[in-house]
């Protein structure tokens, strides 16, 4: 749905979550330029990790730092974010919702919207079905044709906070539970 290009700008709200550090360093292997919000204890991961463009979601304003600028933004906060997502969205941009860390409902101010000629999907995996053009079966397929190559020549790699025994799932939960995890947190069920 994002599309993507080389030398477009990516926003990437959670940089530093299991998805945000995927994106980024998928961002990069497609040659666009990353921006990350995120906590400042997490921005120089992102970094390392391709983002160019840091930004501390507590202490700075993403819209106006990227007003008018972002191709593609990728958010995981929902309606909170909604507003200033569009400010910050180019001309021809595409926004791609994925989660609703920060809310479900808001006003979507088509005015904004129009005269950048900008274009906003909700994407998720529980309400698709399993076979057609859209169903989880060709998702599966895209994936394997178009992010697999990533990982097989080392333009992405998998960012593993920690790894633990399925016995630890209630520790592994804590951690997320308090946050400062980077990246994903695996359960293993070999020892």
């Amino acid at each position: 749905h994002a599309g993507l290009a080389a030398r477009e700008l990516l926003l990437v709200h959670g940089g530093s979550g299991g998805i945000g550090t995927h994106a980024i360093q998928v961002g990069r292997a497609l040659g666009a330029q990353v921006a990350v919000t995120a906590s400042a204890a997490r921005l120089a991961r992102c970094a390392e990790l391709g983002a160019q463009i840091l930004i501390d979601y507590r202490e700075q304003d993403f819209a106006e730092q990227l007003a008018g600028r972002a191709d593609v933004i990728l958010d995981n906060m929902g309606a909170k974010y909604l507003s200033r997502n569009l400010t910050a969205l180019a001309p021809d941009g595409r926004l791609v919702v994925i989660g609703l860390q920060g809310g479900a409902s808001a006003e979507l101010n088509l005015g904004a919207l129009l005269p950048k000629r900008a274009s906003v999907a909700a994407i998720g995996l529980r309400g698709r079905p399993v076979d057609g053009p859209h169903g989880k079966t060709a998702l599966c397929a895209d994936v394997v044709a178009r992010l697999w190559p990533m990982f097989g020549d080392g333009r992405v790699e998998p960012v593993l906070h920690a790894t633990l025994p399925l016995a630890q799932a209630a520790q592994a939960h804590q951690m997320l539970e308090d946050g400062g995890v980077v990246g994903k947190v695996l359960l293993t069920t070999r020892c």
